[in-house]
């Protein structure tokens, strides 16, 4: 049975970032996934994912983001590996709005954290987006929220470089390898998967969708998997406009829909499509039997509610669309925390549609966790009691 200080289940955002860290503090860690990541089977794929500094979910996530930057610089650094783009970021709503997101005022707290913490930002009239951002059909009565530091992620890549980045400092990375049981005791973890057996001091679980699963019918409650789908739309005239010298990332609160819109820019140039999505919190599903397949009758009717009326110069042509999945919290937090029932496992659901820009960071205040029984970061509004009571 090999023996590791450390084991992490699950190599995804956060998996991936908790093995690298651990790895360059020199532990002997241990990395298991059932696929090959990065892969196409979770929440970590899709080419893109929203970064902003600003976050509308709440101040306290701003420090994660601020120090994830500086990580993901750090890792682009050493890995060679272009993961970070600054296009700017335009937040759209209005008094009128009828789509959430997260949490009632987003772009109030949005405003409300840049100011805290002094991250530069314009308020903008629809008149300004109307001028500075053409592709974007504002409303008389709508404002923005322009953020020059926010921009995108590329989540394959930031996956594949911090695994890298860990096996350069030693650890061991199992892939395609199940585990199908663990057990702590005083002593230690015992992991059992599809391959073998090994012990652990501690064990992060960062399965993602897979962690109602992994966590049993009493701590399983408070984890929902929900089926998300990505759009990339073919754009009728230049391309120009939607390039990400000029095109910054969106997140538009919506009137009349019930769900927001979120989208980039052109990253691929004219043949990549822009990419527009929603977040959808009605249906739950399960890893195992959810619909991997876009159908052409989803892409219409995204095109035809949530595009066309919104951003009129993309086409109805869908160059292509694909499946992710979200595990939410009930109110949309995440979960990074020790198991209620031990403290040799910690439990990190850093998600509900809103983690990957914090992930970087989040890997460093697991393995500080781990290590140190406790992190520099703020941790308190995660924690696994509020769904205890």
């Amino acid at each position: 049975m090999d023996k590791y200080e450390f084991a992490v289940l699950g190599l995804g955002a956060m998996g991936s970032a908790a093995t690298f860290q651990l790895a360059k503090r020199g532990r002997k860690v241990l990395g298991i996934d059932q696929f090959a990541p990065p892969h196409a089977f979770g929440s970590s794929h899709g080419e893109t994912r929203i970064t902003r500094l600003a976050i509308g979910e709440g101040e306290h996530y701003t420090p994660l983001v601020l120090r994830s930057h500086e990580l993901w610089r750090e890792i682009e650094k050493e890995s060679g590996a272009d993961l970070l783009t600054l296009t700017g970021g335009l937040i759209i709503s209005s008094i009128a709005r009828t789509a959430m997101l997260h949490v009632d005022r987003f772009f109030a707290n949005t405003v409300a954290a840049a100011e805290k913490y002094r991250i530069p930002h314009e308020i903008l009239s629809a008149q300004d987006m109307r001028k500075r951002f053409p592709p974007f059909r504002v409303r008389d009565d709508e404002l923005g929220y322009y953020e020059p530091s926010a921009g995108f992620l590329r989540p394959e890549a930031c996956v594949a470089a911090q695994l890298q980045l860990a096996r350069k400092y030693g650890a061991d990375i199992h892939v395609n390898e199940k585990v199908l049981a663990f057990e702590a005791s005083g002593d230690d973890v015992a992991i059992t998967t599809d391959r073998d057996h090994y012990t652990a001091a501690k064990l992060i679980i960062s399965a993602g969708a897979w962690l109602p699963g992994l966590m049993g019918a009493t701590y399983a409650a408070p984890f929902k998997v929900l089926r998300q789908l990505l759009f990339w739309f073919d754009v009728k005239g230049p391309i120009t406009p939607f390039l990400p010298a000029n095109c910054p990332i969106f997140i538009w609160e919506l009137q009349g829909p019930e769900q927001a819109i979120y989208g980039f820019p052109a990253i691929d140039g004219a043949k990549g499509g822009v990419k527009v999505a929603t977040q959808q919190y009605e249906r739950t599903t399960t890893p195992e039997t959810v619909n991997r397949d876009v159908s052409d009758e989803e892409a219409a009717a995204m095109h035809e509610k949530y595009v066309a009326p919104y951003l009129p110069d993309l086409s109805s042509r869908c160059i292509k669309a694909v499946s992710c999945l979200y595990t939410t919290t009930p109110d949309a937090e995440f979960v990074i925390d020790f198991h209620p029932q031990s403290q040799r496992i910690i439990v990190a659901s850093p998600c509900s549609g809103h983690g990957f820009k914090h992930s970087a960071a989040i890997g460093e205040a697991l393995a500080e966790l781990a290590v140190d029984g406790k992190s520099r970061f703020d941790l308190s509004a995660f924690r696994f009691a509020r769904f205890m009571k």
